[in-house]
């Protein structure tokens, strides 16, 4: 598997050097929930989700599944499913990975805060299809949809954010 490494504004690997948005409040080694910071650190690439109803499955070396309506990702402390995904409806606060705007069109699913999960140290860290305009995310990475392909397409199997 081939690694990434996001720095500046830029994705790099395999030949590749991509523009990439993070997160508004820039890169941290001290993630919190809601805090707005990509998480700095070597992330592992887990699984790729993606929208079948509007692309084919992506080439990338990981477990790939179709998400629907009914996906979520729990971000509420509180909740004994935090930081893991849901089925919609939800009681609790979730993300809804089903989204019109296409950011969740395809989703890798980064290893943060996933073994074991600690509470507030933040939820659903995900490399996603890059705003129009590469505005900064909420704490993840993201690409336009043809470079987030590529990249997937190279054996992407981690990032790491410095």
């Amino acid at each position: 598997m081939v690694e990434f490494t996001y720095q500046n504004g830029i994705l790099a690997g395999a030949g590749l050097r991509l523009r990439a948005a993070c997160g508004r409040a820039g890169v941290s080694r001290y993630k919190q929930e809601g805090d707005g910071a990509t998480p700095a650190g070597r992330l592992p690439l887990l699984r790729v989700l993606y929208r079948a109803d509007r692309l084919k499955p992506p080439r990338c070396a990981v477990p790939l599944a179709p998400i629907g309506p009914q996906d979520g990702w729990c971000d509420d402390l509180a909740d004994a499913a935090y930081n893991q995904p849901v089925r919609l409806p939800y009681p609790a606060g979730h993300e809804e990975l089903w989204r019109a705007d296409g950011v969740y069109d395809v989703i890798g699913v980064l290893g943060w805060n996933l073994a074991p999960i600690v509470m507030g140290r933040g939820s659903a860290i995900f490399l996603h299809v890059a705003t129009t305009g590469m505005a900064p995310t909420a704490g993840c990475l993201a690409l336009e949809l043809p470079d987030l392909l590529a990249c997937l397409a190279t054996g992407l199997g981690a990032i790491t954010v410095v």
